[in-house]
């Protein structure tokens, strides 16, 4: 037991030794590993102290270089606008001094003419002066004249007078007449102006159409094997269709088509609208063909009636014969240079009584003439002789009975002479109503080519956008670019348009050249 616990006390002894030895080198290795640790911490703080202010320096350089940019922009942009106003200034300085040199030229010119009209009136005022001064002269050398002639010839003043006073009423006669003849020629010339005025009135206010037709009506076929079936065996059918209407049927290798030709419109509407049903029919045989041929005619004919009436309801004539509204409804069928008769006589109609009102004359009886001034060609193939004449009488024969109407007809030409003044009216109408443009084939072409170059004369001059020929040609409407041209400008785009249109264009009357200068403001609300 002692040997136990003495063995216990060596091992306390010795723990505790031990632990005192052991602590004492832990605490020297820990204080040499702070020591080592913060040499450590003082070296990477002072690193890290010298990396941010190599960082700082880095920004505040990049910094001041992006500042210097930014100034040295905005001076170029100031100095690019500054630039850019300076430019619109001295735009703006040219054109005021442009604008102000006109004035200026203005001002001299009409300083020049003031005392143009200054020295004028000077003249004037020493002209005047001197007439009076003339004239006293001239009255003191008559009373010496009256005194020296009542001496030579023996006679008293008074005699001497009254021979004075027949010379002076013979001169007098002769200075009348000479004016008589004077103002019988500005007559005539103011008549012509009158006459050209009402012309173009009349011609402004009618809206006439073109209509172009011909000798020869086209029949399309579904196949080629119903121009055999028109033809018939040995052709008996084409020879019933050409024996029933009078026309000729063409039938050549044009592929789907026949034509039907004839100079009288009314067989050949007849002999086209049967071949037209034949077809749609499909039985085509000289039987079917009579039977097709006389039920077409009749319903031409209720047609000739329907347009005679329509055509008198429209030109608002009334009192006519049953035979002269037939023969009106077959002009319908009937063309002139390609002009519809029909539709020419209502034309004509419509213009005489325009010119008829101008002048103050009844345009009931001008529109009647001219409804039927016309009315021979509904049967001069018929007839020998010219259509004028023809008229005449077939107008007498079913009753009418107005002078004027029968003149206008059997004159309109200059066959008989004129016995009312209506007959010029109908005469100046007609050839308005032939020679408009567009109303004829002839002049159609002509009358396109006369735009075309009016418009081109116009489109050519600076600054112009647009430019339209209007009122059948009496009329350019130029449109100019606002923002290029000014006001002064414009007219003188005005003048120079007309004069190269006097210069290279041949036209009738005068030709109005309208120059607008439009400004347009826009906006949009949403």
């Amino acid at each position: 037991m002692t040997t136990i616990l003495a063995a216990l006390a060596g091992a306390v002894v010795a723990g505790i030794l031990a632990y005192w030895f052991g602590s004492k080198k832990a605490v020297a290795d820990g204080e040499a590993v702070r020591a080592k640790a913060e040499a450590e911490g003082r070296a990477s703080a002072q690193k890290l102290e010298e990396t941010a202010k190599l960082e700082a320096d880095a920004i505040k350089k990049r910094a001041q270089l992006d500042a210097e940019e930014a100034r040295i922009k905005a001076e170029r942009e100031a100095e690019r606008e500054s630039r850019g106003k300076r430019q619109d200034l001295d735009k703006l300085e040219e054109k005021v001094a442009e604008r102000q040199t006109k004035l200026d030229e203005r001002a001299i010119a009409l300083d020049k003419k003031q005392n143009d009209l200054s020295e004028q009136e000077k003249s004037v005022g020493r002209k005047q002066t001197l007439l009076d001064d003339r004239t006293k002269s001239l009255s003191e050398r008559e009373g010496e004249a009256d005194k020296k002639l009542a001496e030579i010839a023996g006679i008293s003043p008074e005699e001497a007078r009254a021979r004075v006073i027949e010379s002076v009423a013979e001169s007098a006669r002769a200075e009348a007449a000479k004016t008589a003849r004077q103002i019988e020629e500005s007559a005539i010339e103011e008549a012509d102006k009158r006459a050209k005025k009402v012309l173009a009135v009349a011609m402004q206010r009618l809206a006439g159409e073109f209509v172009t037709e011909r000798c020869v009506s086209v029949i399309h076929l579904a196949n080629e094997e119903l121009k055999g079936r028109i033809i018939g065996r040995e052709g008996r059918n084409i020879r019933a269709i050409e024996k029933a209407t009078g026309a000729d049927i063409l039938v050549d290798d044009t592929p789907g088509v026949i034509s039907v030709s004839c100079f009288d419109r009314v067989r050949q509407a007849i002999a086209a609208e049967a071949l037209q049903r034949l077809v749609a029919d499909g039985r085509i045989h000289p039987t079917r063909i009579e039977e097709l041929v006389e039920q077409t005619k009749r319903d031409i004919e209720e047609k000739i009636v329907k347009v005679g009436n329509e055509a008198v309801v429209e030109a608002d004539v009334r009192g006519l014969h049953p035979k002269v509204i037939e023969a009106l409804g077959k002009m319908h069928f009937r063309t002139s240079y390609g002009q519809n008769v029909l539709r020419h006589s209502i034309e004509v109609a419509f213009l005489s009584q325009m010119i008829a009102d101008q002048l103050g004359m009844n345009g009931a009886i001008a529109r009647r003439a001219g409804l039927l001034h016309d009315i021979g060609k509904a049967m001069d193939h018929e007839m020998e002789g010219g259509h004028p004449a023809i008229g005449m009488e077939f107008l007498k024969k079913f009753g009418e009975k107005s002078e004027a109407v029968l003149n206008a007809c059997g004159g309109h030409h200059g066959d008989i002479p004129a016995t009312t003044p209506y007959t010029p009216i109908i005469m100046a109408a007609d050839a308005i109503s032939g020679a408009r443009p567009g109303a004829r084939r002839e002049s159609m072409e002509m009358y396109i080519k006369r735009l075309e170059q009016l418009e081109t004369i116009a489109r050519e001059q600076p600054f112009v956008d647009e430019a339209h020929a209007i009122q059948a040609g009496r009329e350019i409407r130029v449109i100019l670019n606002a923002k290029k041209a000014d006001d002064t400008t414009a007219f003188q785009i005005a003048e120079a348009i007309a004069k190269r249109v006097e210069a290279e264009m041949t036209f009738p009357g005068e030709i109005k050249v309208t120059v607008l200068r439009e400004t347009r403001a826009e906006a949009i609300a949403r």
